[in-house]
């Protein structure tokens, strides 16, 4: 059968860069961090005390008080993003058919702060007997944030979280990109949030040694890329992208934004927690998202990499990017935006392919910062163009966006310029 074409006609992101695509994509371009002393709980006997947080989030911007009740902070999240990337996709509710119309949001851990508070007042509380909220579980759960967006708006096309860890909303977004290119929706509102700061979150993250202990720099503590760095830093917020299918997109006078092309999928079968040493996972995902979108390497021009500032994950990164592009890897804009986001986990992803959109459409790259001269790590070749602490102006026809999770998956997607 012929395939359909995918297009992006709207975005919305809740970030610790900023609670809208403007505010999030001007504070990204400028190499601002978001990283911070953590304020949602009292982190000081951790060893880390510092992460991403989203910042001045209002929930009776998109809530009352009664339904904010009901609602996990990643479920809010998600829902105020996609409320934005509705409104930017400028879609008339009463015109569309609904019934074609479907949400595939991921989250890598869901309702974490509910689950804890939840768990922590009984076994304060034991002796009194259990006691617990009726909203614990669809407060908790990780499928509910597209639950809730298709209630709010009546969709009732796909509706369904995918889970993938790190990778959970690239899924998301090539789920939905397959189900309409085969003609089973004519819209998708794809992405993910995840809220983890939470005292479980950091706890278990330092218990992995995975993330960054560098509490006297925060703002320069994901350094992707250069010897010193010491793990990824904790990031919270959403992103959601609206995929339609062209001819539904051009019917109703849509504002395209980009094209959606392709997408690969593949498992590193290694470790539970560590990326191949080798990056062959990641040198797979690349391989098939570009076969996928009937791509040749020459025909990308940035790659917006997993890049979460670990020790073995970014070198696996580099050296996947080598052997998949050759000599046209040294032609490449390759950059990390989780030097500037933190890592967001289950919303990476979406949050990142958000960016790679911007940056077709706008013609910039943005920055990996915190690099500095004599950090150089000596597994890394740095011939590569990271794009470091600085924007770069260039043409951007193709982007690339990679992200890997925990298990072993790893998931990519291509984004171009929209042509008739």
């Amino acid at each position: 059968m012929e395939l359909k074409r995918v297009v992006v006609t709207g975005l919305g992101a809740i970030t610790p860069l900023g609670n809208s695509v403007p505010v999030f994509w001007e504070n990204v371009i400028n190499g601002v961090s978001g990283a911070g002393p953590i304020t949602h709980f009292d982190a000081s006997a951790f060893k880390t005390h510092f992460a991403c947080e989203v910042k001045d989030f209002d929930p009776s911007k998109y809530f009352d008080r009664k339904e904010a009740r009901k609602l996990d902070i990643y479920a809010q999240y998600a829902i105020a993003a996609a409320k934005e990337a509705l409104e930017n996709a400028k879609i008339d509710l009463d015109t569309i058919d609904k019934d074609e119309v479907g949400v595939i949001f991921s989250a890598g851990i869901g309702g974490i702060q509910t689950f804890e508070q939840e768990i922590g007042y009984y076994y304060a509380n034991k002796e009194q007997g259990p006691k617990f909220s009726p909203f614990f579980i669809p407060k908790m759960i990780s499928d509910i944030a597209a639950g809730h967006i298709a209630i709010m708006y009546g969709f009732h096309g796909p509706n369904y979280s995918t889970a993938s860890a790190c990778a959970s909303s690239t899924n998301a977004i090539i789920d939905a990109f397959n189900y309409i290119r085969l003609g089973k929706a004519n819209m998708i509102f794809a992405g993910g949030a995840e809220a983890a700061i939470t005292p479980g979150g950091l706890g278990g993250f330092n218990a992995l040694t995975a993330i960054s202990t560098r509490n006297d720099s925060p703002e320069t503590a994901s350094r992707p890329f250069c010897k010193s760095r010491d793990g990824f830093v904790m990031g919270e917020g959403a992103g959601c992208l609206v995929l339609e299918e062209l001819d539904h997109a051009i019917a109703r006078g849509a504002n395209i934004l980009c094209e959606v092309v392709g997408g690969g999928l593949s498992a590193d079968a290694y470790h539970m927690t560590a990326t191949h040493p080798e990056g062959l996972g990641a040198k797979l995902v690349m391989q098939r998202a570009l076969k996928d979108a009937g791509l040749s390497i020459a025909d990308i021009d940035y790659i917006n990499v997993h890049g979460t500032s670990t020790p073995v994950g970014d070198i696996s990164e580099a050296k996947a990017i080598k052997d998949v592009f050759g000599e046209e890897a040294y032609k490449l804009n390759i950059s990390s935006t989780k030097s500037m986001t933190g890592h967001l986990l289950g919303a990476a992803g979406a949050v990142e392919a958000i960016i790679s959109v911007l940056s077709v459409i706008n013609d910039i790259i943005p920055p990996t910062i915190n690099f500095t001269e004599g950090d150089e790590d000596p597994e890394i070749d740095y011939n590569l163009n990271f794009t470091f602490n600085k924007a770069q102006k260039r043409v951007v026809n193709t982007a690339l966006s990679n992200t890997f999770g925990f298990g072993g998956h790893n998931a990519s997607v291509i984004v171009k310029k929209y042509a008739k």
